[in-house]
């Protein structure tokens, strides 16, 4: 599947002998024979995720002392990245609940935090699908939570919850005051089978229909200060989300750039069938050279997590491969559809979804006016504790 895209090994190595790559590799062709339909009826991928939950993937990114499948970050992108070339809404839907591990576990290795113990075993032992609210949930927080006797009644609208059907527990936050008026975000999980919590059906879209990213509706919910995972001001980084930023964004975009390479191979195949003709050779590569710049940001974005040092740094050059990702992975698609041709228009050659898909990758943070101001201000020593 990835021959022609791991061509260069300064780009990629061989992810053959790791465990969760070799699983997704052999689910890759029932995955893709299901992405069309779902896409097609805005429907959730709920086969596809069946099967990542039979297939052992859940747990993956748990630590294996935790009894979990001990994947670090290079693998875990990796079998986002190859579950993204069968289908783009399964892999990204994934990776949301794949970084939700990955960034706990990271945690308990590395700062010894046994609090998020119990949560690691759970995904091992009972396979329970996390949640992540995306956007709802970044540095500005989002929703509201009123201080009661014990605890806090939450009153929210979670939207970009990708998976919400399948999923068990949301990981969120609200925001509230303190006594000085200064604005707090705490954070939680939400157990899905709550009464209080619903989901909308929102999600008509359009790319990524299959990843069921719905709202996620939080009506006056009882959080008790002992679920309280930390509190943070409302508007800033905290090093929480440093770390988050740091280990999530080299997953998510591993999707993305599945979906370019993935892009690249059905274009490929195309164009050979097409007769020879010169301006094939230099779109064929442009393409090439776009989508090696994309590659080439995603490993400087997983070295950059390897390094186990989440700060501001970490998180300007996370960003700023998710900017480079981003836009070439978006450029080696768009030409992928033109080395094909017009075949590339009809649905059945798959070029086209692929081609909305990509498009998510527009949408996370840091987006580009943003992540330009992070970068300069890191860059002339300012001060980057309110931009996000």
């Amino acid at each position: 599947m990835h021959a022609s895209t791991n061509a260069a090994p300064v780009v990629e190595e061989d992810h053959g002998s790791l465990r969760s790559v070799k699983i997704a590799s052999r689910l890759v062709p029932t995955l893709a024979g299901n992405a069309s339909s779902a896409d097609e009826k805005d429907d959730f991928v709920r086969e596809n995720y069946a099967l990542l939950k039979e297939s052992g993937l859940v747990e993956a990114g748990v630590p294996g002392e935790l009894g979990g499948g001990g994947a670090d970050i290079e693998e875990l992108a990796a079998m986002l990245r190859t579950l993204a070339h069968a289908c783009g809404s399964t892999a990204l839907a994934f990776a949301m609940h794949t970084h939700q591990v990955a960034i706990p576990a990271w945690r308990w290795r590395h700062q010894g935090v046994a609090a998020v113990e119990p949560l690691l075993k759970r995904v091992a032992q009972e396979r329970i699908l996390l949640l992540s609210s995306g956007g709802s949930d970044w540095i500005g927080g989002s929703g509201r939570a009123e201080k009661v006797d014990g605890g806090y009644r939450i009153t929210a609208r979670k939207a970009f919850t990708s998976g919400a059907e399948a999923g068990n527990i949301l990981m969120t936050g609200a925001i509230y005051e303190d006594e000085d008026g200064q604005r707090k975000v705490i954070h939680f999980g939400v157990p899905m089978t709550a009464p209080e919590v619903r989901i909308e059906n929102t999600w008509r879209t359009l790319g990524m229909r299959g990843t069921g990213s719905n709202d996620v509706v939080i009506d006056k919910l009882f959080v008790a200060d002992g679920s309280v995972a930390f509190s943070r001001t409302a508007g800033e980084w905290h090093p929480v989300f440093q770390i988050i930023a740091t280990i999530a964004f080299p997953l998510i975009y591993a999707v993305y750039l599945g979906i370019a390479e993935s892009a690249r191979d059905i274009a490929i195949e195309m164009a050979r069938k097409r007769p020879a003709a010169e301006h094939l050779l230099h779109l064929a590569g442009r393409m090439d050279t776009s989508l090696r710049a994309a590659q080439l940001a995603h490993r400087w974005m997983i070295m950059t997590a390897q390094r186990n040092e989440p700060s501001a740094d970490s998180v300007n050059e996370v960003m700023i491969g998710r900017a480079l990702v981003a836009r070439h992975a978006i450029e080696a698609t768009e030409l992928a559809m033109e080395l094909a041709g017009g075949a590339a228009f009809y649905r059945s050659a798959g070029l086209e979804r692929r081609f909305r898909d990509i498009q998510g990758a527009r949408y996370h943070p840091l987006q580009p006016a943003a992540q330009a101001r992070y970068a300069g201000a890191m860059a002339l020593g300012q001060s980057v504790a309110e931009i996000f």
